[in-house]
């Protein structure tokens, strides 16, 4: 039976790679630019959702020319959806990201009329996370890329990057949900290391660890990782 097939039984769980030894080598492989905050919530909240589904190219782009057409938020709510569909028809999926938007900000101006929420440092985490996720469209990963980039609290989105990598080398289970997966891999982590294990993940699951063909030959995890749902290599065979 091939060495690290996920068939084998006898691996043990603690020879995997831990979150604190993952940070360690993703950084060394991919030189992790330090956290900045943004502290505009508001527009990390409208970023993360024109964002959904598409690259970041397309979606900055939308994001763009929504503020270039749009001085303000309460703008974008009195505009016509469809003139706000055509705005942002570059970030994919616009009839529908349209009613979202508008629909999301109607919501925000009647609980924070002046736009401003950074009220949202002062709460618990869980707190924090349960009022944005109790406005329409803002999930888990959505919340947790407001509160982690503009206000650096310590939420840890979880995109299809983070969420393949972790179930590849073994931290979570394949079959958990990606709701989920954001308590089970955020109570794995330190405060302090929630923003480099984010961010790790994803440099590796965009530049290595691939979908579809990942370069498990030149992976800097290869060592210890058993490679689960993907077919051992043929050096193993």
């Amino acid at each position: 039976m091939p060495k690290n097939s996920i068939k084998n039984s006898h691996i043990r769980r603690d020879k995997y790679w831990t979150p604190p030894e993952l940070i360690a080598v993703l950084d060394h492989q991919y030189s992790r630019a330090p956290q900045q905050s943004s502290r505009a919530p508001m527009f990390e909240m409208v970023l993360t959702l024109l964002s959904q589904h598409t690259s970041d190219h397309n979606s900055g782009k939308a994001m763009h020319r929504l503020i270039e057409a749009y001085p303000t938020w309460d703008a974008i709510i009195a505009a016509p959806t469809s003139s706000v569909e055509e705005v942002i028809r570059p970030g994919g999926l616009a009839p529908t990201k349209s009613r979202r938007l508008q629909a999301l900000l109607r919501e925000v101006k009647v609980r924070a009329p002046d736009w401003d929420l950074t009220f949202l440092v002062d709460l618990t985490l869980d707190d924090a996370k349960r009022w944005l996720t109790s406005l329409p469209g803002i999930g888990p990963k959505t919340a947790a890329c407001i509160l982690l980039f503009a206000l650096e609290r310590p939420a840890l989105p979880v995109d299809t990057h983070v969420e393949r990598v972790a179930k590849r080398v073994g931290l979570i289970k394949s079959n958990i949900a990606a709701t989920k997966a954001h308590v089970l891999l955020e109570s794995m982590l330190e405060p302090d290391e929630v923003y480099a294990f984010h961010v790790g993940l994803i440099q590796h699951g965009r530049r290595t660890c691939y979908a579809r063909n990942p370069l498990c030959h030149s992976c800097p995890l290869i060592e210890r990782c058993p490679r689960i749902g993907l077919q051992p290599l043929q050096n193993e065979r």
